[in-house]
Parts: C-alpha cells; sequence; structure tokens
C-alpha cells in the first residue's frame, strides 16, 4: 500500500506560520497545569496542616490568575487556526474554481467538483484547527509531565513511560484503517453528488418514461453505500477511541492505587524519600492531563486521515492534462489587428485520437459556415479561434499574429460568441446586453438583433431578470439577444455555434437575417452549422471532413 504525503503540502508558507503560532499558544497554555496542579496540592496540603487564610487565599488567586492566562492562550490560539483554516479552505476553492474554468474538457463532473467544494474542502477544517495543536500538545506536555513525575516518584513516572507510548502505536494501527475508510468514504460521497446531479437533468426523461422506482431505488442504493461507508469510518473512531480511553484509564487508576497506598503506608517504596500529601495530590492532578493531549492527537489523527484523502483527490485534479483555455479569462483591452484568423495545420487530441482540421482564413468582414457531419470538428473549430481549446500540432492566427496565452484575452475582447446553450446571469435583461453600462442605443440593437419583440413580451421589459437558466425566453429569443449583446459591445468577430439548431422556422430566420446584417456591418462572422439556408447566407461555405469533435 503506497504512503501518502502528508496534506501539510496544501497549506502555504503563511498559513503555516500563522499555524506554528497558534500551535506554540496551545501547548503552552496546556504547559501550565502543572503550575496549576502545583498551587492545588500546596493549598490542600497547607489548609490540612493549619495554614493561615491568607496563604489559601494566595494560592487561590495564583491558580485563578494562571488559569486566565490559559484561557486567553487557548482563545488567541484557536482564533489563529480557525483564521488560518477559513484562509486555506477560501483559497482552495479560489484555485480549483479558477483551474476548472479554464479546462471546460477536464475530467471532474460537476457534480464531483460541487462535492469538492462544498463537503470534501470542509473536512479540511477540523483536521488544520485541531492536529497541529494536539500535535504541538503532544510533543510538549507530557514529556514535561514525565519529567516532573520521575522527580516526585520513580514508580509513578515508570507508570507514564510504560502506558503512554502504548496510545501512538496502537493510534498508528488504526490510522492506517482510518485512512482507507476515509477515502472510500470521499468516493461515495462524489457518486452520490454526481448520481444526484444526473437524476435532477434527466427528470423530465424519468417522468417521460414512468422509471421514477428504478430511478429511486438506484438511489436509495447509492445512498445505503454512503451510510455503510460513513458507519465504516464511526466504527473505527469508536473503536480507538474506546481503546485509547481505556489505556489512559488504566494508567490513572494505577497511579491512583500507588499514591492511595503509599499515603495509607502500605507502600513504601517508589518515592525518593517518602510521599507526602501533597506530592500525592500533585501526582493525581498530573495524571489525567499526561494522556490528555494523547488523547486530543487520537482524536485528531481521524482528521488528519479525511484530510489526506481530500488532498489525494486534490492531487488528482491537478494532475489532470486536460489542455486549459488560454489566457486567464480576465478583462483586458481589445487586440490591435485586423479581424482576421486562421487555422494552418492544426491538430487536437480528444483522448488517444487525433483530429485534424481544415486550415482556414477569414479575413477581416467576411462571412464564413464550417459544414459537415456531428463529429467532424465545426465546434472545435470555434473554440480553437476563440483560444478555448489548445491545438496539439499547428498554429492559430488572429489579427495577424499567432494566439497565445499572453494575448487570448485581449483577442477574446474582440469576440462575441453565441453558444447553442446560452446561460443568461442572474441580471435585469438591460445589465446582460449592456455589462459595462456604455449608454449604447439599446433598442437600435435589438432591431437589428431582430430581437424587439422578445422585449416587448416581457412583464417588466428590459428590466425584466431572466434568471440563471434564462427563464422566460426559449432557446431561439435567447441567442438573438445574444447578437443584439453583439451589435452593442462592438465586437467585430461573431462566433455562431449552431445558431438556428432546434428553432422553428421563424426563429431561424431571425437569427439568419441578424448574422447578415452583422456581416454587412462590416463584422467577421464565422457560424458552424447544420442548417442550409443559412450556410447559404453566408459568403462561403468551408467543408469539414469526418472526424472526431
Amino acid at each position: 500500500m503506497a504512503r501518502r504525503a502528508s496534506p501539510d503540502r496544501l497549506l502555504p508558507a503563511k498559513a503555516q506560520a500563522t499555524l506554528r503560532r497558534a500551535a506554540l499558544l496551545s501547548a503552552l497554555a496546556a504547559a501550565a497545569w502543572p503550575l496549576q496542579a502545583l498551587l492545588i496540592s500546596w493549598g490542600i496540603g497547607g489548609w490540612l496542616s493549619g495554614a493561615p487564610g491568607s496563604a489559601s487565599l494566595g494560592v487561590a488567586a495564583g491558580f485563578a490568575a494562571v488559569g486566565i492566562a490559559r484561557a486567553g492562550l487557548d482563545r488567541v490560539a484557536a482564533r489563529l487556526a480557525f483564521r488560518a483554516a477559513d484562509g486555506v479552505i477560501h483559497d482552495l476553492r479560489q484555485q480549483l474554481l479558477t483551474r476548472e474554468a479554464l479546462r471546460p474538457g477536464a475530467g471532474a463532473s460537476s457534480a464531483a467538483l460541487a462535492a469538492m467544494l462544498t463537503e470534501k474542502l470542509a473536512v479540511l477544517g477540523p483536521w488544520i484547527t485541531r492536529y497541529r495543536p494536539a500535535m504541538a500538545r503532544t510533543r510538549l506536555v507530557p514529556l514535561l509531565i514525565l519529567a516532573l513525575a520521575f522527580y516526585v516518584s520513580w514508580a509513578v513516572g515508570l507508570v507514564f513511560l510504560i502506558a503512554g507510548p502504548l496510545i501512538p502505536v496502537f493510534m498508528a494501527l488504526v490510522g492506517m484503517a482510518a485512512k482507507e475508510a476515509s477515502s472510500r468514504q470521499m468516493v461515495e460521497i462524489g457518486d452520490m453528488n454526481t448520481l444526484l446531479i444526473d437524476r435532477i437533468a434527466a427528470l423530465p426523461d424519468i417522468l417521460l418514461l414512468n422509471a421514477g422506482d428504478a430511478s429511486r431505488a438506484a438511489f436509495e442504493a447509492r445512498a445505503e453505500g454512503l451510510r455503510a461507508r460513513t458507519m465504516a469510518v464511526l466504527r473505527i473512531a469508536f473503536l480507538s477511541s474506546t481503546t485509547l480511553e481505556l489505556f489512559a484509564a488504566i494508567g490513572v487508576a494505577m497511579v491512583a492505587v500507588f499514591v492511595g497506598f503509599s499515603l495509607l503506608g502500605e507502600v513504601t517504596w517508589g518515592s525518593w524519600g517518602g510521599l507526602t500529601l501533597s506530592e500525592g495530590i500533585f501526582l493525581l492532578l498530573l495524571a489525567p492531563e499526561f494522556f490528555q493531549p494523547l488523547r486530543d492527537l487520537a482524536a485528531a489523527w481521524h482528521d488528519k486521515a479525511a484530510a489526506e484523502a481530500v488532498a489525494d483527490e486534490l492531487d488528482a485534479l491537478a494532475g489532470d492534462d486536460t489542455a486549459p483555455v488560454l489566457g486567464q479569462g480576465a478583462q483586458a483591452a481589445p487586440l490591435a489587428g485586423p479581424a482576421s484568423v486562421a487555422l494552418r495545420g492544426v491538430t487536437v487530441l480528444r483522448g488517444a485520437q487525433r483530429l485534424a482540421l481544415p486550415d482556414i482564413e477569414v479575413g477581416p468582414g467576411e462571412s464564413v459556415a464550417l459544414s459537415g457531419p456531428s463529429g467532424a470538428g465545426k465546434s472545435t473549430m470555434l473554440d480553437l479561434l476563440a483560444g478555448l481549446l489548445a491545438p496539439a500540432e499547428g498554429q492559430v492566427v488572429v489579427a495577424g499574429q499567432p494566439l497565445t496565452a499572453g494575448i487570448a484575452d485581449a483577442w477574446r475582447a474582440r469576440i462575441a460568441y453565441v453558444p447553442q446553450s446560452v446561460h443568461v446571469p442572474d441580471m435585469t435583461l438591460r445589465r446582460f446586453l449592456d455589462p459595462h453600462d456604455s449608454g449604447a442605443d439599446l433598442n437600435a440593437a435589438l432591431r437589428d438583433a431582430r430581437a424587439e419583440g422578445i422585449v416587448a413580451a416581457l412583464p417588466e421589459g428590459l428590466e425584466t431578470v431572466l434568471g440563471e437558466t434564462g427563464a422566460g425566453v426559449s432557446g431561439g429569443e435567447a441567442r438573438r439577444l445574444l447578437i443584439a449583446r453583439a451589435f452593442l459591445s462592438g465586437a467585430d468577430v461573431i462566433l455562431a455555434d449552431e445558431p438556428t439548431a432546434d428553432l422553428d422556422a421563424a426563429n431561424g430566420a431571425a437569427i439568419t437575417e441578424a448574422l447578415v446584417a452583422l456581416a454587412k456591418g462590416g463584422r467577421t462572422v464565422i457560424v458552424a452549422t447544420h442548417d442550409p439556408a443559412l450556410a447559404a447566407a453566408m459568403g462561403r461555405i468551408v467543408p469539414v471532413g469526418e472526424g472526431v469533435a
């Protein structure tokens, strides 16, 4: 079984420095307990020996002062740890979203990505906030108490020395099983999310085919699998907790028995000159705290196992070799140069298969239809021209220069893209059409796009909020609104992917007229289409051969 690397690799240097401070403060707070125990033992011993009340008050005041200091240190340590955890999880989510947004063909499904962003990354929180402080306390407090115990009684020190290492040994044995159980649980969570999203997407078909019972049975089976994986993790956690508590309880009991019989005079060995009442109370107060850091570390060990499983999944996502989108997707000034594009000797990879695409040269103001069977590579050519896909071989030339990551954002500032499935954000139609509030004439753009009737039919006109899915307009109407946005944006290169697909004759004709109007206005228009009427309306047709898209 391969040994996993520590999830510490997920922590940036700043977070590691913060967690080191938190761990140090937590360890110092825990290390102050022997001082409180000493004060309690002195106070009780003095009270029983008839010491004046002022001495007891002084002991109580000292105990309270140390307790307040410990509470303050713990509070600061917890605040630092939680702040570091929030920052790390936030940064990982941002990095993951950015990376996946620039990899449109990445292997991670939307369901798996959603599970990682929500449930799985949240697992890192307990590991960050608990494991490091627990490890720091374990490295300091047991050794300090062991030294103090040997100073007072070699027998108690020997009990600690024998019982203490049993906890880490058992913790390591259980940890191996916990890692595997946590990994299986994380996989099951991802599968559950994937199934749920798939079923929601297919809900109309499920209802149409009367397949509700079968779908429900599959979902119940997956839910049962997740329950079983979760219970396996909990069983390991409860088993390890019970065993560790047993070791700790036996150790504390042995100290209590030794101290009790020593104070009764039944045991005369095990100390350096006879055990006093104060020393016995001191040892009794130290015993639970000797084991407490080890118990805390054992609990945090399960958090570490879960974090390792998440870290491995993040490594797998980062190792996806899908070619990223060129550029960063940031706003940029439009690229200078002619509104021309070209593909020269371009091939792309689709899995293990290589697809060769035809060479094309499109000059400023030209209108071109890419025509061919499904799977021939028409949509792929549009993605290449927009910098949404990098070629395996060959060259994409835009505005007279090779398309690279350095100019991709500036090139896309000149492009208007009309996809088959239009995503309308949750904003008003006015803001969607003119996101930068340029003050352009929206009515003229809608008229040129043959879309003025769409707005007139909406309940609040341009102030209508269409929502995330474009509710309130059909697919064809949404594409016409995108074309209106192209008129408004001043984009001089229009890329349209099957803009008339699945539309009635009226909507298809309106979109064709709008694209022709864009071309007559001097824009470069390139469409991928099966529609012979749209293809005929363009200036020329470029056939795209058989292949894999």
